[in-house]
C-alpha cells in the first residue's frame, strides 16, 4: 500500500499578531514568570500507623460476654445460687449484671454461652445455671473464653 503525502505550503505565524490577540482577550494578564529551578521535594509527612489501620468495633454480644467475665473476675463465681452472701455469682447472674437488663445482647450472649457449654460439654445442658452448677469453675471459664472468642470472631 502506497500512502501519499501532500505537501502544503503553511504560512508564517506572525507572533506579534498573537500577543495583540490575546491582550485584547486579557487586557492585564498576569506577568508570566521566569522558569526557575525545581525545588527540592519535600520529605514526606510520617502518617502514624494507628491512622491506617481500620477500627474494629466491639460488639454488643462480645461486650455483654466480656463484662460479664470481668464481674465473675472481680466477685468470684459460685454455683447453686444467682448470687451468693460474699457477691458471687453463677454464670447467669453476671450476664445479668453485665447487660444491665433483659434486652438482645443478654439473649444472644446468653444463647451463644449455652452453646459453648454444649459444644465443650455434651449436649444435654438445657440450661446456663444447669450446666454452671455442674462444672468446676475452670470448665466455667474455659467455656466463657471460647464464647467471647467466637463472638469476636463473629463481630457480633
Amino acid at each position: 500500500m502506497n500512502t501519499h503525502t501532500q505537501t502544503t505550503d503553511f504560512t508564517h505565524v506572525d507572533q506579534d499578531l498573537y500577543e495583540k490577540a490575546f491582550r485584547l482577550l486579557d487586557p492585564d494578564p498576569d506577568p508570566i514568570p521566569e522558569p526557575t529551578a525545581p525545588a527540592a521535594p519535600a520529605a514526606p509527612t510520617p502518617v502514624p500507623l494507628t491512622a491506617t489501620l481500620p477500627m474494629r468495633l466491639t460488639g454488643p454480644v462480645e461486650k455483654t460476654l466480656t463484662d460479664a467475665l470481668a464481674f465473675l473476675d472481680t466477685h468470684g463465681w459460685t454455683r447453686y445460687s444467682l448470687i451468693n452472701t460474699q457477691g458471687a455469682r453463677c454464670s447467669i447472674g453476671a450476664l445479668r449484671a453485665a447487660a444491665g437488663s433483659r434486652n438482645t445482647a443478654y439473649r444472644d450472649a446468653g444463647n451463644l454461652l449455652l452453646d459453648e457449654a454444649r459444644r465443650q460439654h455434651g449436649k444435654k445442658w438445657q440450661t446456663i445455671p444447669s450446666w454452671n452448677d455442674c462444672h468446676s469453675g475452670a470448665e466455667v471459664r474455659s467455656v466463657w473464653e471460647a464464647a467471647i472468642r467466637r463472638a469476636h470472631h463473629l463481630n457480633i
